[in-house]
């Protein structure tokens, strides 16, 4: 999925000839899965080609900024932001979570963020790869203090990480009194396990909402009705 130098969607298309990382499942699993409705301001971490922001600017009326630490991400998510419906609405910064957490005062309703989760493995081959994949530049605890910080009391966090490195992000943020308040286990198909934690954290000590989402039906026939009604506004193919 998305290895072309474009993918097209319903209502906006990705250029993604020069970035490290092509349009994938994660990213759309999280764009169409964090809860927006009463965002007034939403921050986008490690942004790439804007993907993620551009969906929640198309479900929602929020304020975006889209932050990017690799250069040809950064460049080709301000591009995609232009050519978009929503370029008043949303922004595109090159510059680190830390940084930009340094000179920033806003606060904001929702921080999401699809972020690079391999800490031990071999390093790809090019920097920008790198970057997009290894956490160095941007470790789990940054992620989570820095969000903590810059959210509004009623403000969540929304990630989307394999099963194990997730179950190391819940410890880690509940040490910054971040609690798991929505999650969703994703599974390839319906007989498979889980591969994936799309995971909501808030300041607010409240019930955590589960469920389970297969994205294809027994056997790889075809994409789940689940998964097809949530990406529906999205997908030419849905």
């Amino acid at each position: 999925m998305g290895r072309n130098n474009y993918f097209q969607f319903k209502q906006f298309r990705i250029e993604q000839k020069h970035s490290a990382m092509k349009v994938g499942i994660d990213g759309v699993l999280l764009g169409a899965w964090a809860k927006v409705d009463t965002c007034q301001n939403i921050l986008d971490v490690g942004a790439g080609t804007g993907l993620i922001a551009l969906m929640l600017a198309q479900r929602s009326s929020a304020q975006i900024t889209a932050i990017e630490i690799e250069k040809n991400a950064a460049g080709e998510a301000i591009e995609n932001v232009a050519l978009s419906p929503w370029k008043d609405r949303v922004k595109v910064k090159h510059i680190s979570f830390q940084e930009f957490a340094v000179h920033n005062s806003q606060k904001f309703d929702l921080v999401v963020s699809n972020p690079p989760f391999f800490s031990n493995s071999f390093h790809a081959a090019n920097n920008e790869r790198t970057l997009a994949r290894h956490n160095q530049a941007l470790p789990f605890s940054a992620l989570i203090e820095l969000s903590a910080n810059i959210l509004t009391e009623q403000g969540r966090l929304a990630v989307i990480l394999p099963v194990e490195a997730a179950q190391q992000f819940i410890l880690l943020a509940e040490t910054h009194k971040l609690n798991m308040v929505r999650l969703t286990r994703v599974a390839p198909d319906m007989q498979k396990d889980p591969h994936r934690y799309l995971m909501e954290f808030s300041k607010q000590d409240l019930p955590c909402s589960t469920n389970f989402l297969a994205i294809r039906n027994n056997h790889q026939e075809d994409y789940s009705a689940e998964y097809k009604l949530l990406c529906k506004e999205f997908y030419l193919l849905f």
